[in-house]
């Protein structure tokens, strides 16, 4: 998911018989957006403070030899949480890294997407879903859209969006958890266009919202969808907001984000689908990006009804891909063939993630497998056999309230690759500096940034600046936040 998005539940599938691509002309645009010109640019001004955020302190000056990178969508630069990005701390200083500033963030389990001197976040406050660009130095506002929303989650998460702005070609993307799909002037904050997904498609229900983050792809936004009559995919123009392509398929939108790469010498499509479906159906899609025509789908979908396919695919060289699941399904690595089929390498049942998007490194995956918070360790297998490497389950005690201590771990973390090391973020607030080699896991530093459940977002970073997301209010009384935190060396 655009995000790693609130799922207990995840499950075996069922084969589906064939389905056929559908070119745009196959489907009818049900309302055609009125599309808005952009305003010329503004002119520069200061952006300014509002409520709920707090400016900490200035960071570091930044290095002129760093390198550094935008951060346009969920998984970075590349999709697939590798920046390249240096010059970053080699060990955290005393009491943790620097706050530079932060915000009250509202509801939504959403990270920034950012570029250049626009940090965008998308977030739910009362009865609107609010998007803000920010100066991702200081968290001055520049503009705000906001809309009305109506949703409330079934199993009891929070609200708000799911998926993560994306931010492409001077436009902002968004897509709400009740199907709203905004395009906006990234300089401006202007609306361009704007489509009720769910009420214009007649979308299928979802367990969780909707929650996969849009694709821009040249001069298409793609996104996954699932409706009535089988629009499992739908591309629309960038510049209008109308109707491109369709790929016609029984599987829901899932909350995988969807990419673009190159295999077998041509870009493909890759969506991992998978949602409210009875019996339990979806897999990974693989498309024609310019056309929509469907080229293969691989089934692979936990067997429980009240589950999900919410891990982003992962591409590797040689044109392979892997998937992983929670629930007991575990992973299973992917070859498109000369004939543009789906062939299966291998599967290892014990490598699921329930949301987290594995990290690849030097021919090994790693990642943090597991249903529930106990089950949950970090470990590496190999991208060759499938085989289990190592597993480590690293343990500390931290101080709580009363004097009590509380035992933790990682737990279904997230793995954030930068500066020749990997960064481990808990999903009770723990940040950690690691070393991960074929041989085992070597932890360099840790700090505790908080103490809060629902830390599922990968964290972000942009010019030596990480940003974080805390979904819940933590121990010491602070509401859920978007913190800006100093790595630079």
């Amino acid at each position: 998911m655009p995000f790693p998005i609130p799922f207990r539940h995840c499950a075996i599938l069922a084969f589906l018989p064939p389905c056929s691509a559908a070119l745009a002309s196959d489907f009818t645009d049900p309302a055609p957006p009125k599309f808005v010109e952009a305003p010329p640019a503004p002119e520069a001004s200061e952006p300014e403070s509002f409520p709920g955020l707090v400016f900490h302190a200035a960071p570091r000056p930044l290095d002129s030899e760093a390198t550094v990178s935008d951060w346009p969508r969920f998984l970075g630069p590349d999709d697939n949480a590798v920046s390249p990005e240096t010059h970053l701390l080699e060990r955290f200083p005393e009491g943790g890294p620097a706050k530079v500033w932060e915000m009250e963030k509202g509801n939504s389990y959403t990270t920034p997407a950012i570029a250049g001197n626009r940090l965008v976040v998308f977030n739910r406050f009362g009865d609107e879903e609010v998007v803000q660009a920010l100066d991702p130095e200081t968290g001055r506002q520049h503009w705000q859209f906001r809309y009305p929303v109506e949703y409330r989650d079934r199993y009891g998460f929070n609200n708000g969006p799911r998926a993560s702005a994306v931010i492409d070609s001077g436009r902002v993307l968004v897509l709400g958890v009740a199907s709203t799909l905004s395009c906006l002037d990234l300089a401006s904050g202007t609306l361009l266009w704007q489509r009720q997904l769910a009420d214009e498609f007649d979308r299928l229900p979802y367990f969780f919202g909707h929650g996969c983050a849009p694709l821009v792809h040249g001069e298409t936004v793609v996104v996954p969808l699932g409706t009535s009559d089988g629009l499992a995919v739908a591309a629309f123009d960038l510049a209008t907001g109308r109707l491109a392509w369709g790929t016609r398929h029984d599987w829901q939108a899932g909350y995988a984000s969807p990419l673009v790469a190159t295999l077998r010498g041509s870009p493909r499509l890759l969506v991992f689908a998978g949602d409210d479906s009875d019996p339990p159906a979806g897999g990974l899609l693989c498309i024609d990006p310019d056309t929509g025509a469907l080229l293969d789908a691989f089934p692979w979908r936990p067997d429980k009804y009240e589950s999900v396919n919410g891990s982003t695919p992962v591409v590797l060289d040689g044109d392979r891909v892997f998937l992983s699941a929670s629930y007991d399904k575990g992973g299973v690595m992917l070859r498109l063939g000369e004939d543009l089929k789906w062939e299966e390498l291998w599967r290892n049942p014990r490598f699921g993630m329930h949301w987290m998007t594995p990290l690849v490194l030097d021919g090994v995956i790693y990642g943090f497998p597991g249903r529930n918070e106990p089950d949950a360790s970090l470990q590496a297998v190999s991208a060759e056999t499938g085989e289990t490497m190592w597993e480590a389950d690293p343990e500390w005690s931290i101080p709580g309230p009363g004097g009590r201590d509380y035992r933790m771990k990682y737990f279904r973390g997230s793995l954030l690759q930068a500066d020749g090391r990997s960064w481990a973020l808990g999903e009770f607030g723990t940040l950690g500096i690691l070393r991960l080699s074929p041989e085992g896991v070597e932890e360099i530093d840790r700090t505790q940034l908080f103490t809060a459940r629902a830390t599922w977002s990968l964290p972000v970073l942009h010019r030596g600046l990480l940003y974080v997301a805390q979904h819940e209010p933590d121990m010491a009384g602070n509401p859920a936040r978007l913190v800006c935190y100093d790595l630079r060396r």
